[in-house]
C-alpha cells in the first residue's frame, strides 16, 4: 500500500472513531450497533460474518467488548497502526470530556445538570440496538438451532445468571450441534511469549502514588469480564476499603460523572484517577484501565480466521455468536423498562423508529442522537 492510501486509510480510521467516540451514549450494546452500522453497513469494510466473530471473541475476554470491538475494527482495517488509531480515537472524546466534568465537578461540588440532552437520547438507543440485532440476528440465528442457543442464553441473562457463564453455554452447545467424532485434528496452537521486565524507571514509579494507580489499574483492566459496571466493586474494594484514597460518596460521584459522556463506560476510570491524583491520575487509571485491551486484541486478531477453519471452534464461535444476540435481546428488555414510562418517551422512540427506517438523507446513527437530544430538550419542557 503507498503511503498516501496508508495515511488516508488511517486518517478514516482516526474519523469514524473520533466521531462515534463523542456520539456513542448507552453502553456497550449501543457502541456494537453504530460500530455495525458505520463499518458493515456503510464502508463494508468487512462481513457481517466477520464482525459477528469479533464480537464472539471479544465477549471470551477480560476488558469493554464494545471498546475491543472497536480495535478489532481498526487492526483488520490496517494492521497495528490501525489498532492504535482506532482505539485511541474512541477513547480520547469520552476521557476528555470526564476529566473536564472531573474538573468542574472539584471546583463546583457538583455534577452538571445534563439530563436535559439526555432526556431525548435514552429511547433511542432501544431503537438502535433493537435494528442491529436484526440485521446481525439473521446471519447469527440462520437455523432454528441456533435461535434455540440464542432463546436459552436470553433466558439465563433476563434471570439474571453471569452473561460469561451464558455464552460459554451457548458456545458449548455450538460445538454439541456441529460436532463430528472423526474429527481429531489439533484446533489450533498458541504460543504465548514470555513478556519482558519492565524497565527500571517503571519499577522506581511503583513506590509513588500514580505507580500504584495505575499498577491497580492494568490488574482491573486485566481480570475485568462482564459489564463495565463491575469495576466499581474493583474500585471500590481496592481505592476505597483497602487504601482509603476514595470515599464511597466521591466514588459514586465519579461513576455518575462517567454516565454522562458517551464513548466506554471504563472512562469511568479518568474521573477516579482524577480524584485521586489530579490531571496525571486521571491519565494514569485511564491507560491502566484500557492497555489489556490493546494487548489482548493485538493476540486474539489474528487467531479468529484459524478459529473458523476448525468445526468445533468454529461451532463454538457460532453458539457465542447466536448466545450474543440472546444477551442483546434482553438489553433492549431492560432498556425499554428504564425508558418508555412516558408519553415523550414513546414519541422519541417512534421518531427514531421512522428515522432509521426511511433514513432521511442517508444521514447515520450520530445525526440521529442530535436530532433526539434535541426533541427530547423541547418535550422535556412538557
Amino acid at each position: 500500500m503507498k503511503l498516501y492510501e496508508k495515511f488516508k486509510t488511517l486518517t478514516d480510521i482516526g474519523w469514524l472513531f473520533l466521531k462515534l467516540g463523542a456520539t456513542a451514549f448507552g453502553g456497550p450494546a449501543v457502541h456494537i450497533a453504530m460500530v455495525e452500522d458505520e463499518v458493515v453497513e456503510k464502508r463494508k469494510w468487512m462481513s457481517r460474518e466477520h464482525y459477528l466473530d469479533l464480537i464472539g471473541a471479544t465477549n471470551l475476554i477480560p476488558g469493554p467488548n464494545s471498546t475491543e470491538v472497536v480495535l478489532h475494527c481498526g487492526m483488520h482495517r490496517a494492521g497495528l497502526a490501525g489498532l492504535l488509531i482506532a482505539g485511541i480515537s474512541f477513547i480520547f472524546p469520552a476521557f476528555l470530556m470526564t476529566l473536564g466534568l472531573s474538573w468542574l465537578y472539584t471546583k463546583s461540588g457538583s455534577i452538571p445538570d445534563i439530563e436535559l440532552w439526555l432526556f431525548g437520547i435514552k429511547p433511542v438507543m432501544v431503537v438502535v440496538i433493537s435494528f442491529a440485532v436484526f440485521k446481525l440476528g439473521k446471519k447469527a440465528c440462520n437455523s432454528k438451532l441456533k435461535v434455540m442457543i440464542s432463546c436459552i442464553v436470553f433466558a439465563l441473562a433476563i434471570s439474571g445468571r453471569s452473561e460469561v457463564l451464558a455464552l460459554l453455554i451457548g458456545g458449548i452447545l455450538g460445538i454439541i450441534i456441529s460436532y463430528l467424532p472423526t474429527n481429531k485434528k489439533r484446533l489450533f496452537g498458541i504460543s504465548f511469549p514470555i513478556l519482558p521486565l519492565l524497565p527500571e524507571f517503571v519499577e522506581k514509579l511503583i513506590s509513588s502514588k500514580l505507580g500504584v494507580l495505575f499498577l491497580e489499574s492494568l490488574k482491573i483492566g486485566s481480570i475485568l469480564y462482564g459489564s463495565g459496571y463491575v469495576l466499581i466493586a474493583y474500585v471500590e474494594h481496592t481505592f476505597v476499603g483497602e487504601l482509603g484514597w476514595m470515599t464511597p460518596g466521591l466514588l459514586l460521584d465519579a461513576v455518575a460523572i462517567g454516565q454522562l459522556t458517551p464513548g466506554p463506560v471504563l472512562t469511568t476510570a479518568t474521573s477516579i484517577g482524577y480524584f485521586m491524583a489530579g490531571a496525571w491520575g486521571a491519565v494514569f487509571a485511564t491507560l491502566g484501565i484500557f492497555l489489556p485491551s490493546f494487548v489482548f486484541v493485538l493476540i486474539l486478531n489474528p487467531l479468529i480466521p484459524k478459529l473458523r477453519k476448525s468445526k468445533i471452534t468454529a461451532g463454538f464461535l457460532d453458539g457465542i455468536n447466536s448466545g450474543v444476540m440472546g444477551l442483546i435481546v434482553a438489553v433492549i428488555i431492560k432498556l425499554s423498562g428504564q425508558v418508555l414510562i412516558n408519553w415523550q418517551g414513546v414519541l422519541i422512540l417512534v421518531f427514531a423508529l421512522l428515522w432509521m427506517r426511511l433514513k432521511p438523507f442517508s444521514l447515520g446513527v450520530p445525526y440521529l442522537i442530535g436530532a433526539s437530544s434535541l426533541l427530547g430538550w423541547v418535550l422535556f419542557l412538557f
